[in-house]
């Protein structure tokens, strides 16, 4: 059974803010933890091909690879996929924005399968994915929050 999974949350954010952020592809690096570098290749229209680049793990190997993403800011979604799916036969991202009382409701749909070869398999990968995924957007979550209550703050009482 191929692998799927379903994490959101909600950031007490207006959508344009959280959108612009978490679209903001050469920010990834310092928005996310697990991302060493972003590299954009091309970008035609809405569509960016990019390379991201993983800090080590804790056997200091570093995973690489391409990934397509389309943005769509009229719906507020975003469809992307691995281009280099490495041990993935396939990895498909749905990303969804909703305005919602106090915020933003942000939920990433993940559809995937692994290579027969891959060193782990379906139902690893959607435990690890439903782990990280909520360490993920947490973190963005607070980053973005931050930036609003920075926002808010008068120039004079941040010195």
């Amino acid at each position: 059974m191929p692998g799927h999974t379903e994490n959101e949350i909600t950031v007490n954010a207006p959508v344009d803010v959280v959108w612009e952020m978490t679209n903001d592809l050469p920010n990834w690096p310092q928005l996310f933890s697990e991302y060493a570098s972003l590299e954009i290749l091309e970008q035609k229209g809405a569509t960016t091909r990019f390379r991201l680049t993983m800090h080590p793990d804790e056997n200091g190997k570093v995973w690489s690879w391409v990934s397509e993403r389309t943005v769509d800011r009229d719906s507020l979604t975003v469809r992307a996929r691995r281009v280099e799916t490495g041990p993935f036969a396939h990895m498909d991202i749905h990303w969804q924005y909703f305005a919602v009382p106090g915020g933003t409701r942000m939920k990433w749909t993940q559809d995937f399968a692994m290579k027969p070869d891959a060193p782990v398999d379906d139902a690893w990968m959607t435990d690890n994915i439903n782990r990280n995924s909520p360490i993920q957007m947490a973190l963005i979550r607070d980053k973005i929050e931050q930036r609003e209550r920075d926002s808010r703050t008068p120039a004079v009482s941040r010195i």
